[in-house]
């Protein structure tokens, strides 16, 4: 018998990229997000409100977090998660009102992303990562806003937080003998700071995300935060290949997701369509995103350019460009960061020593 054609090294991280992951209750978890996403925007649209839509997006978030866990564990990790969200639309909002902040934008967000990355291993958040929080920081950020929004922004995304916890305990009508109090998760900082490589992973959070953002900043690029938060999915991951595959995951995904894009934005849609449109979007996201990156994305980003153009309306053809482009910029940052830093900055320490 001939010996085995020798398998390439490419090989399995092809199989990563295309691989699509088992269902395991994703349709749970996308209708919870669904009900989470729509009713709070639905009473802005009907409010008025359309500017106000992004806040309560990002509260509305809370729902993703906790998705495979035990109610109570879940309920713990959500009234966590949606804490630290509503703060981060918070400080956005604050940021926002200062002179120039499209450029302080960058350095607090880098330095979000990595305080975000330490809070989510130190409390063991899944979805893992700072993404949803540096996304919510950067779009509260540039979204035109007054002092008199701070407190508003703060109270929408606290309230879509504890109606995404509501939606959460829906189950307990069925089934009243299941709930239990919610089981607040114990911060470990000191463990998630532990590993040989820790603060390697929160120096590259901050780098990656300063260049990202200062090179789409420098260019007048009109939406940096989706190189800031394209840089942040490349350094999310277990290990080198799941950080790359997810960077290349994101360019591809979001190439065809503009495709998508391009079939919805041109029909305008508004007010009560736009929302019901967000929504199966968001629907469709959650089916997918946890078996594979890049199917997900061909409806995250239609679902992202159609929520700007709910609150503020813009040419299309410039918006497409500008995503991609800025995809392209943060994800290959995110990469040279990821290969040029090497694992371990910190120095190898005497285990009797450090007793």
């Amino acid at each position: 018998m001939s010996d085995p054609e020798p398998r390439s090294p490419a090989t399995p991280f092809v199989r990563r990229l295309v691989a699509l992951g088992p269902h395991r209750g994703s349709h749970r978890v996308a209708m919870r997000a669904g009900v989470s996403v729509l009713v709070p925007l639905l009473v802005l649209v009907l409010l008025g409100r359309e500017e106000w839509t992004a806040y309560a997006a990002f509260g509305a978030f809370t729902s993703l977090y906790g998705r495979n866990h035990a109610r109570a564990e879940r309920t713990g990790m959500q009234a966590v998660a949606g804490g630290f969200l509503t703060l981060a639309v918070t400080l956005g909002v604050v940021v926002s009102l200062l002179p120039d902040s499209r450029w302080i934008v960058v350095p607090v967000g880098a330095l979000l992303a990595a305080g975000g990355s330490l809070t989510s291993d130190a409390y063991g958040w899944h979805p893992p990562g700072p993404l949803f929080l540096v996304f919510g920081f950067a779009v509260s950020a540039v979204v035109p806003a007054t002092a008199a929004t701070v407190p508003v922004a703060a109270a929408i995304a606290a309230a879509s937080a504890l109606f995404s916890m509501l939606v959460a305990q829906l189950g307990v009508l069925r089934e009243p003998a299941s709930w239990s109090p919610p089981l607040l998760p114990a911060p470990r900082f000191r463990d998630a700071l532990a590993p040989r490589g820790a603060v390697t992973h929160l120096v590259r959070h901050v780098l990656a995300l300063t260049v990202a953002g200062g090179i789409a900043t420098a260019l007048d690029w009109q939406h940096p935060y989706w190189a800031m938060v394209a840089a942040v999915v490349v350094l999310s991951g277990p290990d080198l290949l799941s950080r790359l595959t997810r960077g290349v995951q994101r360019v591809v995904g979001t190439l065809l997701g503009l495709g998508v894009a391009a079939l919805v934005l041109p029909w305008h849609p508004q007010g009560v369509a736009a929302v019901l449109v967000i929504v199966a979007l968001q629907v469709l996201t959650e089916l997918f995103v946890g078996r594979n990156y890049a199917v997900a994305l061909l409806f995250i980003t239609p679902l992202a350019l159609l929520m700007g153009q709910l609150a503020h309306e813009a040419p299309i053809g410039p918006l497409l460009r500008d995503r991609l482009l800025e995809t392209v910029l943060g994800a290959v940052v995110g990469a040279v960061v990821l290969l040029a830093v090497p694992d371990r900055l910190e120095p190898e320490l005497d285990p009797e020593l450090d007793a």
